[in-house]
């Protein structure tokens, strides 16, 4: 079993930036970023293959987000700039043991507790 932990998240104002990271305690393939606001699904923000050659970023970002990763740290990481008040939600960063880009929630293994992002207008 996987472990995953958060860290980064906080109170920031509209048009700041702000890094997530998420360490592992072992090894997964294709890793994601997810959110969830009050009220509604949680919603891929971005996944990474394995080699970090693949990335997936959901539309609504419009290139304002950056997914990197480290397998050295067994850490991956979301970069969110232009914050907007729209981006508040919980930040959960997942983890699967497939090699395949997976933009729905089932294909994840391991799942973190959840980092809270809030962003003031």
């Amino acid at each position: 079993q996987v472990q995953l932990v958060e860290s980064g998240g906080g109170l920031v104002q509209a048009g700041d930036s702000l890094r997530l990271s998420c360490a592992a305690s072992g090894r997964t393939f294709t890793m994601g970023w997810f959110r969830q606001a009050p009220g509604k699904e949680r919603e891929l923000v971005a996944a990474i293959s394995w080699s970090g050659l693949r990335t997936y970023y959901a539309d609504f970002l419009k290139g304002r987000f950056i997914i990197s990763r480290d397998n050295v740290k067994k850490s991956v990481y979301l970069q969110m700039n232009s914050l907007k008040p729209e981006d508040t939600a919980v930040y959960y960063c997942a983890g699967s043991n497939s090699q395949a880009i997976l933009t729905s929630t089932p294909g994840y293994d391991y799942w973190g507790q959840g980092t809270q992002v809030t962003v003031s207008s």
